[in-house]
């Protein structure tokens, strides 16, 4: 059943083209103990027919999903760490350099980006509503205010701190339904002359790659440079810049700052003349988009069953939040995959969501390899498979199902 719904930018119409069905929060990993009902929504997705925002049909409540217990912590990958640290580096070099400047970062998690501003003795301030890993953050010396960001929170910045000259969001404006205040809250904090720099997954190469599980609970936006453009233009921003980013299986990275204050860079009009010829914003790619998943979806299946009766032992390896849209959709639970080995200790123990397949700590894949691993965290290949370079000297091979499905 197809549905519409109304643009959280424009107002217009949505419609959907993608229906995941009924599924439970991505990150709610579950004890084995418990035996309450677990939350559940439908996951579908659809386009805005105006401003060509893709978007999620339904919203799941903001504190459903960030709360204390938020599991996600950016550390945990090395290259995410340089990541990080390169672009904090670039910004205490450019954006930063000026008179006591002072950068504000939205959802700023375990503040890896920010310590390195700190350390620097910029000022700075995080603004991250879960409780943990702002905890984290603040333990790293990292200033960290525990709240959602919007209008309010925004006034009472500047209010205290000054204007900011950076504005910036990695993974984490994607996942905000109410653009309208955060919006407003960046016109009000940000400095005349100041930039809001924000990375999230990019529509393209989620459509090119055929990489669905970018889609969840989390990810109520899916950005492309057209509609990012369309919301800048729309809320009294102009985007004047992007880039093209590898981490997380294929990102942007949009810098947007107030009218005729930034020189609009040639890249920007590169970008939407890509997408203009990959009609990316056209239904009919969208529903393509839509059969490959299924596709997919029934080749993963089908591959997963025959090792099975094969006799054949099959683990998954990293309960990422994006591996709930995954074995919900594709209906993949202890049956198929024994467990999924994890690194973040307050996963292990539990079940996944929805599926409830054991997640366990690392040992228990490198003390018994199994013949194969289906790699959930498949935006880190490069990164775990030579870090797991004895896996594969013991026979083992890697399950992937992005852009299609392969044993490797």
């Amino acid at each position: 059943m197809t549905s519409e719904s109304s643009c959280r930018i424009c107002g217009d119409t949505v419609s959907e083209f993608l229906d995941f069905g009924t599924q439970p929060l991505s990150d709610a990993f579950r004890d084995p103990s418990d035996t309450t009902e677990e939350f559940s929504y439908r996951l579908a997705v659809g386009k805005c027919g105006t401003c060509a925002m893709v978007q999620l049909m339904n919203e799941v409540p903001r504190e459903a999903m960030f709360h204390d217990d938020y599991p996600y912590v950016s550390r945990g990958s090395s290259v995410m760490r340089e990541h990080f640290r390169s672009l904090a580096h670039g910004f205490l070099s450019t954006e930063l350099s000026g008179d006591d400047p002072f950068i504000v970062e939205l959802g700023s998690n375990d503040g890896t980006m920010l310590a390195t501003v700190a350390e620097a003795g910029v000022r700075h301030l995080g603004v991250e509503p879960s409780g943990d890993v702002a905890d984290l953050s603040a333990a790293a010396g990292v200033r960290v205010r525990k709240d959602f960001f919007e209008e309010p929170t925004a006034l009472e910045i500047a209010e205290t701190d000054g204007r900011a000259d950076v504005i910036y969001a990695a993974n984490t404006l994607c996942h905000i339904p109410y653009m309208d205040s955060i919006l407003a809250g960046v016109r009000a904090l940000l400095q005349p002359r100041g930039v809001f720099v924000f990375e999230d997954p990019y529509l393209g190469d989620i459509v090119e790659r055929t990489s669905f599980d970018q889609i969840y609970d989390e990810h109520f936006f899916l950005f492309s440079a057209q509609s990012v453009d369309e919301m800048a233009r729309r809320h009294g921003l102009e985007l004047v810049d992007v880039e093209r980013l590898a981490v997380h299986g294929g990102e942007l990275r949009y810098t947007l700052a107030l009218p005729g204050a930034r020189q609009r860079g040639a890249a920007v009009a590169q970008f939407l003349e890509q997408e203009r010829t990959a009609r990316l914003g056209e239904q009919e790619v969208l529903e393509q988009f839509a059969a490959n998943v299924h596709a997919v979806r029934d080749d993963l299946v089908a591959l997963l069953t025959r090792l099975r009766e094969e006799g054949h032992r099959v683990v998954g390896y990293g309960a990422t939040a994006k591996s709930a849209t995954v074995t919900n959709f594709c209906g993949i639970g202890p049956e198929l995959i024994d467990f999924v080995c994890d690194t973040t200790p307050a996963k292990q123990g539990k079940l996944t969501p929805g599926s409830h397949i054991p997640v366990r700590p690392p040992e228990w894949f490198s003390d018994d390899y199994p013949p194969y691993a289906l790699l959930f965290a498949w935006n880190h290949a490069e990164e775990i498979m030579a870090k797991e370079q004895a896996f594969r000297d013991a026979g083992g091979s890697w399950i992937l199902y992005v852009p299609t499905v392969r044993v490797v």
